[in-house]
């Protein structure tokens, strides 16, 4: 009899997983929380890789700073990776001893390391000047080009671009019916979801109620996202990206100059 049993019990695990005896822990082994040790080992190789990655951006700074005359310390509002484009190809192209420009960008914790924070620290005399004023949206040019050069440029450096949703508008915009003329009938929808009150007449656009003119927004007002639509739809660009220069450090001298 007892034989008998034992048969009984034995085909048991040949069942499929989903059924049980036991529910709950069915639910535990489905649900179970990963095991720790298997992530510390993938945490252990990131941060190791990450440790290296930082490690190699601190050196590439250091050596750029060994290639360069000067370390400039720059900021920017309103940037655009296209308009930024512009500046790091100005500033690719080589000098007169064929040495390149390099620009780093959005890394202030590892800029600050790289050039040293205290007197003790700093990698060349002065650069710690440069490292307390690395806050907010800055940026570290390295270059050799003479300094007239590169003051000059971004002295004038300023490009117009579209504004974006929080931005506050720089002047009143308002449209009239000769603005519409240029787009087709098509638009009407689209322009009234963006907040632009518009008719078709004569197969033509024509703002609604016999108006002259809408205003889009007045000097001071936050843009909302459908503003910053119709403002590009129309063209018009009411933010400026601009670079400022911001201190400057002479490696002949190790002499530093806020501006």
């Amino acid at each position: 009899n007892h034989h008998h049993l034992s048969n009984k019990v034995q085909p048991l695990p040949k069942q499929p997983y989903h059924f049980s005896f036991y529910p709950d822990l069915d639910y535990f082994h489905q649900n179970m929380p990963r095991s720790k040790r298997s992530q510390l080992v993938a945490l252990t190789q990131t941060s190791k890789k990450t440790r290296e990655h930082k490690a190699g951006i601190i050196q590439d700074v250091r050596n750029n700073i060994d290639n360069h005359d000067f370390v400039y310390l720059f900021s920017y509002e309103n940037m655009r990776s296209n308009k930024f484009k512009k500046i790091r190809m100005d500033f690719r192209a080589p000098d007169m001893e064929g040495k390149r420009s390099r620009i780093f960008l959005g890394k202030n914790k590892l800029m600050q390391i790289a050039l040293g924070r205290t007197a003790e620290d700093e990698y060349s005399e002065n650069l710690r000047h440069v490292s307390k004023l690395i806050t907010g949206n800055v940026g570290l040019l390295m270059t050799s080009k003479p300094r007239e050069e590169v003051e000059e440029y971004f002295a004038t450096f300023q490009e117009d671009d579209y504004a974006r949703a929080g931005a506050h508008a720089t002047r009143q915009v308002m449209v009239d019916n000769t603005m519409l003329y240029n787009f087709p009938t098509s638009m009407a929808e689209q322009f009234r979801k963006m907040g632009l009150p518009v008719d078709v007449s004569n197969g033509k656009l024509i703002l609604m109620g016999g108006k002259e003119n809408h205003t889009i927004c007045e000097e001071g007002d936050e843009l909302s996202a459908e503003n910053c639509k119709l403002l590009t739809q129309f063209g018009i660009k009411l933010t400026q990206f601009t670079v400022k220069l911001i201190c400057r450090w002479d490696s002949t001298n190790a002499s530093f100059e806020e501006f």
